[in-house]
């Protein structure tokens, strides 16, 4: 019986690894697969080489997948330029630094690139500018079937009901939604947060993709700072039945246990769903 869900690997959930050098990026499908047994993964454009999608890399790790019968979902993109940048000539160099990722992602066989909302000026300022470049890069994407998806990554965008908005004013079937269980942070000096379920049932009629975030976990294994079960919930009441991915970030313990701990927890969770179906 095919799983109510399958469960892949966010690449950032290994990245101390990554950033201390004991894990090359090439190596990242290899270890999702032999040590944790995903058979999907998503991937962090700083975490290629020279973040560069050189053809010589991709391919490589093209070729490393079909190897290992992993399959290449997306490719979280960072430090490309605002694609809400207030002026038209940053917006439009934005929106064309992401040209290169959305080519990556094809060739590994990726249903899309996940980008962020930034931008400046009032919430209707920014709502309009954002879906401005959202737009303009959804249907570049759209001309060779890929889509542009968007994460809850902190300031406005992780207000679910100003995302959603966005959404809504881009209507494009290709632009969708990455919610992400724990990034609802709208001020990281003061730490102020949006309520994260009401942002995941806000953001979930768009996703397109879905993270599950976790920090630390308690000793029966449920994650301490979201109530899987409620998220998980919201999730499935959507009728979302893609991808979910593991994002650990936690640092009380390692990297290795705090994935095997979030996978752990999801198919538990899962496997109660799909005993009371």
């Amino acid at each position: 019986m095919k799983p109510i869900f399958n469960i892949s690997l966010a690449q950032w959930s290994l990245h101390r690894a990554h950033f201390g050098g004991y894990l090359k990026p090439i190596d990242f499908p290899r270890v999702a697969s032999e040590q944790f047994g995903f058979k999907a993964v998503e991937y962090v454009n700083v975490f290629f080489p020279d973040q560069e999608p050189t053809d010589e890399f991709v391919s490589d790790l093209r070729s490393r997948c079909d190897g290992l019968g992993v399959e290449s979902l997306l490719i979280m993109c960072d430090g490309e330029g605002n694609i809400g940048d207030p002026d038209d000539a940053g917006r439009t160099k934005a929106v064309e630094n992401h040209y290169k990722w959305i080519d990556a992602a094809i060739a590994l066989g990726c249903h899309s690139i996940r980008v962020n909302a930034q931008s400046a000026g009032s919430p209707e300022e920014q709502r309009k500018l954002a879906a401005d470049g959202l737009r303009r890069l959804t249907e570049h994407a759209a001309k060779q079937n890929i889509n542009v998806i968007v994460e809850n990554h902190g300031g406005i965008s992780s207000n679910g009901e100003w995302l959603a908005s966005v959404m809504l004013e881009v209507d494009h079937p290709r632009c969708g939604t990455l919610p992400d269980f724990g990034n609802f942070i709208l001020n990281w000096a003061t730490r102020e947060e949006y309520d994260r379920y009401k942002g995941m049932t806000e953001l979930m009629p768009f996703a397109k993709a879905v993270s599950a975030k976790s920090h630390d976990f308690d000793a029966d294994g449920n994650e301490t700072h979201t109530d899987y079960r409620k998220m998980l919930g919201i999730v499935l009441d959507a009728g979302y039945r893609g991808w979910i991915g593991v994002e650990y970030e936690g640092n009380t313990i390692g990297e290795f246990e705090g994935i095997i701990r979030t996978k752990d927890l999801l198919e538990r969770i899962r496997d109660e769903h799909e005993e009371s179906a």
